[in-house]
């Protein structure tokens, strides 16, 4: 929506056009007055003008100079002068100052209009161009992002490449690392704070945490974040030039110089983000040869000591000794009967009881990440297997059903997963326990699909029975059982809707609208519709 400023000192002029323009046409969201160039300022500070109109004439500030101050301070607005036959020189002056346009008085309201929408027009390709501009920045952006994301994975992965290729794509993706560097690796999970996060929720805030390491090793580490494969936020971080060569960091910092910059990475997170993280730092390792191996043996740590370290624990993997975190089966997911067994029978208690069992042992137990692979891969089989055996998707059941295992960050704790594993067992037995009532449910569906996809075809109960292989009138029995509304009914329903929308929206010949919608006669058509609606094609468009 535009807003426009009229400057006058004679007000009649613009209480005159404030009046009688029709300002709704221009799809005006405010109209403001001034009667000085003083007062114009004034309005401009205080609103968000973007079409100004002044008269050349005024005391004080005159026009020309109220446009040169507009042009300074808001170089977006539109200026356009209103000006009499004796002045009409010194406006196409003006014109040549970046003025968009000039209006001879006495004000004709067509060629007042037209100057105004023009500007409206000129003003509306400036925001296209602008947020074209942007959108493409973004896309780059994004696209670079994404691009960092893959080379971060290749890398992690072994995937390496030539040397000349890694180069230039650090180079090409503005990386501040180098190849050959001394690096170390920190790898960040975040706390339990952050696990109801959606996983667009959850990237930005793995995102805001690069971002905090970016800022406090900044003094001397460069740093380079990027989401690892496996579910954790990898931080790369190698020596400033300046540092190195300064001696100041030692060519190869200890754990007691890491430590200061690694805390304040915590207290900056726990501030800041309102949440707590737990970080593998590794040792120094040659970039990026090395990285691959870094990062498995960092995988290997975090996943080895799950609960056992507080969430905002630091391991710093020199000082790892051979003693390792025991690791436990999870007897009870194993133990008959199994949820497989359960599920088959229909023992929809005695499988709720089951799974809380598994989660319930999770909890007492030192739980890595990979107990929990195992407890949802295994619930997944025995939901999969059990929905597929009754001729039913997973998706037609719930169409998050899979997320688990799409969205890694579903495995963040046991209570996300149990969730997970309960709904689904609600679902699965509502729709299972309700098998024809599913049946008869998908056949509405498709007929209602067929309907609003017919494009000019005959359509009658007759020929949809026939797409969905049944009898005409036990089919007919089925939708008014389910729906409450009979089947020709609803055909006729969404055919005049479709006309209304035509109607109303198209500039479509009434004999168009008749065959699109699949009528041979349009006088038919329209008595349809006037059955429908009370007033004919015609008469609808004529009100």
């Amino acid at each position: 929506m535009i807003e426009i400023l009229l400057v006058d000192d004679e007000s009649y002029v613009t209480e005159s056009l404030a009046m009688t323009i029709p300002w709704e046409q221009l799809n005006m969201r405010a109209v403001y007055r001034a009667s000085s160039g003083a007062e114009a300022l004034r309005i401009l500070e205080e609103q968000e003008i973007d079409i100004l109109v002044t008269d050349i004439r005024m005391p004080e500030m005159d026009g020309l100079e109220l446009v040169q101050t507009v042009a300074k301070r808001w170089p977006n607005v539109r200026s356009l002068l209103l000006t009499g036959h004796s002045d009409f020189e010194y406006a196409k002056r003006a014109i040549q100052l970046q003025v968009f346009d000039y209006i001879l008085k006495p004000v004709n309201d067509n060629e007042f209009m037209t100057s105004v929408a023009n500007a409206i027009d000129s003003l509306r390709d400036e925001w296209e161009d602008s947020e074209e501009r942007h959108r493409i920045l973004y896309e780059l952006k994004s696209d670079r992002s994404q691009l960092k994301d893959n080379l971060m994975r290749d890398l992690t992965l072994g995937k390496q490449g030539s040397r000349s290729t890694i180069e230039r794509k650090l180079e090409q993706y503005e990386i501040p690392l180098k190849v050959g560097d001394m690096a170390f690796m920190m790898l960040v999970q975040l706390g339990k704070q952050f696990r109801d996060y959606d996983a667009h929720s959850f990237s930005l805030m793995e995102y805001a945490v690069g971002n905090i390491a970016e800022e406090v090793f900044a003094s001397k580490y460069r740093i380079w974040h990027s989401k690892a494969p496996h579910d954790c936020l990898v931080l790369l971080a190698t020596l400033r030039e300046e540092v190195a060569a300064s001696g100041a960091g030692g060519d190869i910092p200890t754990k007691a110089q890491l430590e200061p910059f690694v805390n304040d990475f915590h207290h900056q997170v726990r501030t800041f983000l309102k949440g707590d993280i737990s970080t593998v730092v590794t040792h120094w390792f040659v970039f990026p040869e090395e990285l691959s191996s870094a990062y498995r043996s960092a995988l290997t740590t975090a996943f080895q000591h799950g609960k056992s370290h507080l969430p905002a624990a630091a391991i710093y993997q020199e000082n790892l000794t051979a003693e390792q975190v025991s690791v436990k089966s999870l007897e009870s997911l194993y133990r008959p009967p199994t949820l497989i067994h359960l599920l088959e029978s229909k023992q929809w208690e005695a499988a709720r009881d089951k799974i809380n069992e598994v989660f319930d042992s999770l909890d007492k137990m030192s739980v890595s990440r990979e107990h929990l692979y195992e407890a949802l891969l295994s619930m997944t089989n025995a939901y999969l297997y059990i929905a597929h055996k009754q001729g039913v998707f997973i998706h037609q059941i719930n169409e998050a059903g899979l997320d688990p295992l799409l969205d890694p960050s579903s495995v963040h704790s046991t209570d996300k997963l149990r969730a997970w594993a309960t709904d689904m067992l609600d679902k699965l037995m509502q729709e299972l326990s309700e098998n024809d009532h599913y049946t008869k449910s998908h056949i509405v569906k498709q007929v209602q699909e067929l309907v609003m996809g017919d494009s000019g075809q005959e359509t009658s109960v007759k020929t949809i029975a026939d797409k969905v292989f049944l009898h005409p009138v036990y089919l007919s029995k089925i939708y008014k059982i389910e729906t409450g509304e009979s089947l020709g009914d609803y055909i006729i329903r969404i055919r005049m809707e479709k006309a209304l929308y035509l109607l109303k929206h198209s500039n479509k010949k009434i004999y168009e609208i008749t065959t699109e919608l699949g009528y041979q006669n349009p006088q038919y058509f329209s008595k349809m519709f006037k059955k429908h609606y009370g007033m004919t094609p015609n008469e609808f468009r004529d009100q």
